[in-house]
């Protein structure tokens, strides 16, 4: 996955202002495994970044397109 896109997503995630838990659980994850790709700990997969993409309601997409 793309850095623009992992930090679009963090940024996207601080700003929606629901719990780690929240998401973790509407997207079927590990609420750990959120905290720490938000702290910039942890990468995860691109299946997942949809997922808490969708659930933000977002389009996940590199940035200038």
């Amino acid at each position: 996955m793309s850095k623009d896109i992992e930090n679009q997503l963090r940024d996207a995630i601080k700003q929606s202002g629901l719990t780690h838990y929240r998401i973790s659980i509407d997207c079927n994850m590990d609420n750990h495994t959120i905290t720490r790709f938000v702290d910039g700990d942890q990468t995860i997969t691109m299946r997942l970044a949809a997922r808490i993409a969708e659930r933000l309601g977002l389009e996940l997409q590199p940035k200038g397109k």
